[in-house]
């Protein structure tokens, strides 16, 4: 019996001298046989009949699943050409990295196997389809793309066959619009989302939340108009919960408070479009009130506990008002960037008593270096110019540098100093370049 030579090639035709030996010898073992009479390899111009194609490596998919989208039938004739773009569809599908193939002949035909590795995966969010429920959006897209399974990678062909698929059930219902995605970052959370939106849509009529502390806001019910009249986007309710609802029910001791996700609801039917309207319910869990029982910081050295404390204006017993938290805790950042530290970390965790419904924090504080005035380093200004900025500066050098007089200048100062002159300037560049070794802070101003 001849052997033929044995392949192994990746995705991205990586060469073996890159990997491991033991992995080199692994991979030489796999041969392609071939009859006396038909000695042919998947190098050669000619096609081999393909017996068989296995995937090995994902915890995800079964290896039939990953086959098929290969693009590869057996019983097909193949070339190593044919394999290879077999592989480079996987990599390019999105679900898998790193995939790798080889081969070897079982009697007149091929055997094929790719290895692959599961790729990080992100939730999925249909922004804009209020003609359906996402049950029944995740149901059309799986009869579609076997591959998806409710969530999906950052990128990839998959992303656009996922569009087409909920192209073509909007299409079955008379609805004919383009479907795009993007990826997002959710709400409170950070975490990064494949967001589906539909160009176009449906206007939202009325919005309506389930707890009636939202629904009486008066805030809330005003920039309510930010919604209605546009179309329904759920990415929109939810940015408009985290930015216009959460603060009222922080203010209120809600610290806990959950919004659900929204759901829309359609008057008519979708061959009624663009008269069609949606009416969105909003769920909230409000949560219980918490009440404020103090902070105890860590890692202070440069100013004293009392000093911080007295940013947090709560008293102990007094009902938890979230975004008064969050000025005090900014204020502790503004506090030591006006005294030079300009790299302070502050990080805090909330620890909530829920049988007592009380809350307190635990902060600590990473202060870095004490940063001192440096240069005052100006361009884009005339002689003139330059010694006005000069003399309106007021930070002397080797003073504590203080980051809010700083920011006030650039705003105001710049303005005060040329008042009544015919300077010309339509925005400054800013940058502040640190020495740590030397605690110094250059400031430099570009007017352009």
């Amino acid at each position: 019996m001849k052997f033929g030579r044995s392949f192994r090639q990746t995705a991205l035709r990586a060469s073996c001298r890159s990997l491991l030996l033991s992995s080199c010898l692994l991979i030489a073992v796999a041969m392609f046989v071939a009859p006396p009479d038909r000695a042919q390899t998947a190098d050669s111009a000619g096609a081999s009949p393909l017996v068989s194609v296995a995937v090995n490596g994902s915890t995800k998919f079964s290896s039939d699943q990953i086959a098929a989208a290969s693009g590869l039938q057996p019983g097909s004739k193949v070339t190593r050409d044919d394999i290879q773009a077999g592989a480079n569809r996987l990599a390019q599908l999105g679900p898998f990295t790193g995939v790798q193939y080889r081969f070897s002949a079982l009697g007149p035909g091929v055997k094929v196997e790719y290895q692959v590795s599961d790729a990080p995966e992100v939730a999925v969010e249909f922004d804009s389809f209020p003609w359906f429920t996402d049950d029944e959006l995740i149901a059309a897209v799986k009869t579609s793309v076997p591959l998806f399974d409710g969530r999906v990678p950052a990128r990839g062909a998959i992303l656009d066959e996922i569009g087409a698929a909920v192209e073509n059930l909007l299409a079955a219902h008379g609805v004919h619009e383009h479907v795009s995605h993007t990826l997002s970052v959710a709400g409170v959370s950070g975490s990064q989302v494949q967001v589906f939106s539909v160009e176009g849509g449906l206007n939202v009529s009325a919005i309506t939340f389930s707890d009636s502390l939202a629904n009486s806001n008066h805030a809330v019910m005003d920039r309510a108009s930010d919604l209605v009249g546009n179309p329904f986007s759920r990415s929109s309710v939810e940015l408009f919960e985290l930015e216009q609802v959460r603060p009222v029910y922080l203010e209120h001791g809600f610290l806990r408070v959950q919004f659900g996700t929204p759901n829309a609801q359609l008057a008519g039917t979708a061959q009624d479009a663009p008269a069609a309207k949606v009416t969105v319910l909003a769920p909230v869990d409000r949560g219980p009130i918490y009440n404020w029982s103090g902070v105890t910081w860590k890692g202070n050295y440069a100013i004293p506990a009392d000093a911080l404390d007295d940013l947090i204006k709560l008293n102990t017993g007094d009902v938890a008002d979230g975004m008064k938290i969050q000025a005090g805790l900014d204020g502790v950042r503004d506090l030591y960037s006006r005294r030079g530290f300009l790299d302070v970390k502050v990080d805090t965790t909330p620890k909530f008593d829920d049988a007592a419904k009380n809350v307190s924090y635990s902060v600590s504080i990473d202060e870095g270096p004490q940063f001192h005035m440096g240069n005052l380093i100006l361009t884009g200004l005339s002689l003139d110019g330059e010694k006005r900025i000069r003399a309106a500066w007021k930070i002397p050098a080797g003073s504590v540098f203080d980051k809010t007089a700083y920011e006030d200048f650039v705003d105001v100062g710049v303005k005060n100093a040329f008042a009544g002159l015919p300077y010309r300037y339509e925005k400054i560049g800013r940058f502040l370049q640190e020495n740590a070794q030397e605690s110094k802070v250059d400031v430099m101003l570009d007017f352009q």
